[in-house]
């Protein structure tokens, strides 16, 4: 039922539209939230034109603030840190993949308006067993007080999508949904072989119930591949992040309208060994921006 509410929501206001936009969905764990530092950012990527952003609140499974926000328009400030209440938005001093990702896409498509809608959490995973105290992609879970973090998620489009007039225009908007951009693995690869063999699985499902919410069952999506910085007395971060890589890598070859970012391999980290530095989270954004217009392409001219 709470998927059916959002897609009438999603594609009832197309029926009066007049400014089209393109919708991209954000989501995963902390490379997607985003550790750069906003003193790190080229001037081209602070200010931003036809390009909106509705970041949902960052909540733990079982709390009841999860997906509240605001649209507004793009800019520094969205990465770790970023808080809301639906009313207030408050800007970190970091920022992740949103704003490079951004700038490609107003190059590859100057006559339309990019919206992007974002949620991620620290810590994150998909499998109940990896969640620990940070939380639960699982549908299914039901956690505390059965809210996990799809549930999340969904209040996140929930919340976006009741706005029908994001630029203030006072005319109706044509949302298209045209792509979700998945950042996340590196939770499920940190406990045991089991969990990191059910990732294949779990994502295949996750991503297939992202894309009913939208009503695009072929919707493009472009995964992150996780990467191991070393910085740890092992010499490896996540014991199992072949497995998890390997099941990214399946997933990108076994969908048709599926692409995967191997670039991560090559990035430097920040203060831990974890995140990637600011450089990273800009090269990373460009790089789903590139994929992702690839597989739009393919999908709005097929026959």
């Amino acid at each position: 039922m709470k998927n059916m509410k959002l897609m009438l929501m999603l594609f009832l206001p197309a029926l009066f539209f007049s400014q089209k936009m393109r919708v991209f969905i954000l989501a995963g764990q902390s490379n997607m939230n985003g550790f750069g530092y906003n003193k790190d950012l080229p001037n081209d990527l602070k200010n931003y034109k036809d390009v909106y952003i509705f970041q949902g609140n960052s909540a733990a499974d079982g709390e009841t603030n999860g997906g509240t926000g605001k649209w507004e328009v793009l800019k520094p400030g969205h990465g770790t840190g970023f808080k809301t209440d639906g009313k207030t938005n408050t800007l970190s001093d970091r920022f992740g993949l949103e704003l490079s990702f951004a700038k490609r896409m107003k190059e590859l498509f100057p006559k339309d308006k990019i919206l992007l809608i974002k949620y991620a959490r620290e810590g994150t995973s998909i499998d109940s067993l990896a969640a620990a105290d940070f939380g639960c992609w699982d549908a299914d879970f039901q956690g505390k007080n059965g809210i996990n973090q799809y549930d999340h998620f969904l209040k996140t489009l929930k919340n976006a999508l009741a706005e029908t007039d994001i630029d203030g225009n006072g005319k109706k908007d044509e949302l298209v949904p045209s792509g979700i951009l998945w950042m996340q693995g590196e939770s499920d690869a940190g406990y045991t072989e089991e969990i990191a063999n059910h990732y294949y699985d779990h994502l295949k499902v996750l991503i297939n119930q992202m894309r009913a919410v939208l009503l695009t069952d072929d919707l493009p999506v472009v995964i992150g591949k996780i990467s191991d910085s070393g910085k740890n007395e092992k010499g490896k971060v996540w014991p199992k992040g072949e497995l998890v890589q390997y099941a990214q890598e399946k997933f990108a070859n076994d969908d048709k309208n599926a692409a995967i970012v191997r670039s991560t391999k090559k990035y430097n980290y920040g203060n831990d060994p974890w995140h990637y530095d600011s450089a990273g989270y800009i090269d990373l954004g460009e790089n789903f921006a590139n994929e992702v217009f690839r597989l739009i392409i393919n999908f709005e001219n097929k026959p």
